[in-house]
């Protein structure tokens, strides 16, 4: 037996959470051939993983779950502030 699909609110829920992940990754990147904010952007990737696996541990999977949700708000809310405090030093 195949297991469905994600319906088309999971897929909006996963690609909004991989968005903030793939922009930590660039930082990543830009942070080590600046040499600057590495402790910052070496955390914020480790942080996420170690996130999203105890949401979708404790969800049993489930990405519509809240647990998933707030997991995915707290990283957008992170990539506003970096957002700010760059735009602000510019």
């Amino acid at each position: 037996m195949s297991k469905a699909a994600l319906s088309g609110k999971e897929q909006l829920w996963a690609l909004a959470g991989v968005i903030p992940f793939l922009l930590s990754i660039g930082l990543l990147a830009f942070a080590v051939s600046q040499q600057t904010a590495l402790a910052f952007a070496i955390g914020w990737p480790i942080i996420q993983v170690i996130g999203y696996a105890g949401a979708f541990k404790r969800s049993k999977g489930e990405i519509d779950h809240p647990l998933v949700k707030s997991q995915v708000f707290i990283h957008w809310m992170m990539l506003i502030i970096l957002t700010v405090m760059i735009s602000r030093a510019a």
